[in-house]
């Protein structure tokens, strides 16, 4: 099934059987055509509509809308990588003309080969100074597709909080107890305490 609306008027659908195809927007001009004579759609289309005006409407499922930033992110990535490539292979060549521009500033006698030889090397200096640049921009765009990436690899279990360590309380030292409180403790007797008591103290008789 293809669909196609109106740019005058986008809440229009024709729905056609088939591809989207010459013949298949043929049958939608003839269906907008009985829609209008019969009243049933109030369109008012500028001489010369032809069905190559149709435009056709595409829905992107829920995987191909998560895949576009996805292949995007690939796509910049890969450009970083391209990038540090030739940065690293360039940059030797690059360092050694750089040391030696310095040489036009010194007051010691410069020979025309090593001004030959300086001016040869401005065009590797040139490349590799405006690829540099190029790969630290590209390195500042690639930070985002990095998350983009990292998101998508992200397993659905590493969205689940992991439970907290539980910390065990030690309990507090009881006190040391020593041989000789044991041996105390097992050769007492237990004293039993009685409020008011009488002590009958015995009297000794007389004798008469």
């Amino acid at each position: 099934m293809v669909r196609y609306t109106l740019a005058q008027s986008p809440e229009v659908v024709l729905t056609i059987a088939g591809k989207d195809s010459p013949k298949a927007r043929e049958k939608a001009m003839a269906e907008l055509i009985d829609l209008m004579d019969s009243g049933k759609l109030d369109t008012d289309l500028a001489d010369g509509f032809s069905p190559d005006q149709f435009i056709e409407v595409r829905e992107l499922s829920m995987s191909e809308d998560r895949e576009d930033p996805i292949t995007q992110a690939v796509q910049v990535l890969n450009n970083l990588a391209t990038l540090k490539i030739k940065v690293q292979e360039l940059r030797s060549d690059a360092m050694q003309v750089r040391s030696q521009i310095d040489i036009l500033f010194s007051d010691e006698i410069v020979s025309e080969e090593q001004i030959n030889s300086i001016k040869e090397g401005f065009k590797t200096l040139k490349n590799f100074a405006q690829l540099n640049m190029k790969f630290l921009d590209a390195r500042s765009q690639a930070e985002n597709a990095r998350q983009i990436l990292d998101e998508a690899l992200k397993s659905p279990n590493s969205e689940a909080k992991s439970p907290e360590p539980v910390t065990e309380v030690a309990p507090p030292d009881a006190p040391e107890v020593t041989d000789t409180e044991v041996t105390e403790e097992a050769n007492s007797e237990p004293v039993v305490e009685v409020e008011d008591a009488i002590v009958e103290v015995p009297v000794k008789s007389k004798k008469k």
